[in-house]
């Protein structure tokens, strides 16, 4: 399964389909919200939470890959990545792109 940000898929001649997107919500736990909130307030990278985004993200990408191969695409073009403020706590992750063959 080819997933590309790219409007093409290089030199490859492709049938482009439908919008596939997929949605990937994780909750960051209490004990994770006050290490990070000390962070913030003394400064530093705030690991954890770049953890949890890194794995959100990462479940959003195979959630597409798998409804695009269940769609009987070959890969998707021009995904997008977002993540829009859904709860305080919460991380979520919305990707979509195009569906090729």
């Amino acid at each position: 399964m080819r997933l590309l940000t790219s409007e093409s898929a290089g030199e490859e001649p492709v049938e482009r389909g439908e919008l596939v997107y997929a949605c990937a919500v994780s909750g960051a736990n209490i004990l994770r919200d006050m290490r990070e909130a000390i962070t913030n307030t003394l400064g530093g990278n705030m690991v954890r939470y770049e953890a949890l985004l890194d794995a959100t993200i990462a479940r959003a990408l195979e959630t597409l890959a798998e409804r695009a191969r269940t769609q009987g695409y070959d890969g998707v073009l021009g995904i997008r990545i977002s993540h829009p403020h859904i709860t305080d706590g919460a991380i979520e992750v919305v990707v979509a792109g195009t569906g090729f063959r």
